[in-house]
């Protein structure tokens, strides 16, 4: 491979095999002890705290405009199930064992945009109302902040715009919400968005400009068209510490859950969760959250196309966000939408570079029949780019994860394990695309 960075490359051989399109597993070289790794960082559990206190401040507003959310009284939360059943398909259909438990994470039932992205994208839109509603003596932070929902704050909002680029999911959560607040919402959409997305959010209230590009392109243009306009926000998914801190604060929501369902996370019983990656904002919030409060009792991985593994390419190489998989060679180009980016958050890289424990990629035939494999076993319906997560337990028996597993010690330790893969989105697929997902086979 003939590149002009091939020399400040890192892990040559591995990349090798990225640019040839082959599944590969990174076990990361560079993590640290959690406390020596977060140490570095100048992102604290305070910021975490901050973040979920501002969000009980708004329950009260999303409970009246998001019915849905009433039973949780105006929290945007998800179950935690256990899957027994696909963890026995899964053991059969890849001649593996997945010791320990397995659950699912189903941000794919988010309230209001069905997928993780109804956390930090919902969340960055709040607090710029927030911020706005404050600034303009509109509200004090002890208020009951219902009112964000009569027409006088709709009014107030409709002088702003709020501007976003997006494959699809993070795009659903800031228009469903900022139209909803009645900001001038408009969401930049690469080639690769599905169309009942778009659809979706032109039926809620959205502009959506749509690129025959890629995601990078969408990005771009976006934020350019926003920096051009004063009254207008841009929700940036590449470097938002606001976005960041939203997904960070599953991992406290998800302790009560663990307390419910007596899961005990420490030395003897180890927490391990899958995330399917994009360009990194999500699953590197949510991973954040995890280390800040489990530390080294927690194994992070994330699982990315292996055309469009751009978290790989830059965190395995070294060059964070100076590369895209185009520099490999590689398309860009995959059936999972979520996560089709060509280059990373350098933010993220930057962030998860002592803390990830690795990144694995699959082919994208495999989604489809993962997804499968997860309606007949548990009745549970994911999109397709979120089955990926379901890689990283069937992954365990390589000799990749079990060098890891040794080397942190813990073979003797992983029948107790908690297994959680992470599903980032699917309850809003309209039934005739789900239909089309379950009969799509791509070998």
């Amino acid at each position: 491979m003939e590149k002009t960075f091939w020399n400040r490359v890192n892990n040559k051989e591995l990349l090798e095999q990225v640019s040839e399109g082959k599944e590969v597993i990174w076990i990361n070289e560079n993590q640290e002890k959690t406390a020596d790794a977060l140490a570095k960082i100048n992102i604290t559990m305070a910021d975490i705290d901050d973040a979920e206190a501002r969000l009980a401040r708004f329950a009260p507003f999303i409970k009246k405009v998001f019915p849905e959310t009433e039973p949780q009284n105006g929290l945007i939360e998800s179950p935690l199930t256990e899957i027994p059943h696909m963890q026995k398909q899964l053991e059969e259909e890849y001649t593996t064992s997945i010791p320990g438990r397995l659950f699912l994470k189903q941000d794919s039932h988010l309230a209001i945009s069905g997928s993780v992205k109804a956390r930090g994208g919902i969340y960055e839109v709040l607090k710029h109302a927030e911020d706005l509603a404050l600034e303009h003596g509109k509200i004090k932070l002890t208020d009951d902040y219902s009112v964000f929902a009569s027409p006088e704050f709709k009014e107030f909002f409709s002088q702003f715009k709020i501007q976003v680029g997006s494959t699809g999911n993070l795009g659903m959560s800031i228009g469903i919400m900022s139209a909803a607040l009645g900001f001038h919402v408009i969401v930049h959409m690469s080639a690769d968005a599905k169309q009942w997305k778009k659809d979706l959010l032109r039926q809620r209230g959205a502009e959506v400009i749509e690129y025959n590009d890629d995601y990078s392109k969408a990005v771009e243009v976006g934020r350019k068209n926003s920096d051009a306009d004063p009254s207008s926000y841009f929700v940036d998914d590449e470097n938002s510490v606001t976005l960041f801190l939203g997904y960070a604060v599953a991992a406290k929501r998800i302790q009560k859950q663990f307390a419910e369902k007596g899961i005990t996370v420490d030395a003897d019983h180890p927490l391990f969760v899958y995330i399917p990656c994009g360009v990194g904002g999500a699953p590197g919030g949510v991973a954040f959250g995890f280390k800040q409060l489990f530390g080294d009792n927690v194994h992070v991985f994330f699982i990315e196309p292996t055309q469009a593994p751009c978290m790989l390419v830059g965190m395995a190489s070294g060059l964070q966000n100076e590369v895209s998989v185009q520099d490999f060679g590689l398309s860009g180009q995959t059936h999972a939408d979520g996560l089709a980016v060509g280059r990373a958050s350098g933010f993220v890289g930057g962030v998860m570079k002592n803390l990830l424990s690795g990144i694995l990629s699959l082919e994208d035939y495999h989604i489809y029949d993962l997804m499968r494999d997860i309606v007949n076993t548990e009745d549970i319906f994911l999109e397709p780019s979120a089955c990926a997560s379901f890689w990283g337990p069937i992954q365990l028996k390589s000799p990749e994860m079990q060098a890891y597993i040794e080397k942190m010690g813990l073979k003797d330790k992983m029948e107790n394990a908690v297994h959680i893969p992470w599903a980032t989105g699917g309850s809003l697929v309209p039934a005739e695309i789900r239909e089309e997902y379950m009969h799509t086979h791509l070998k």
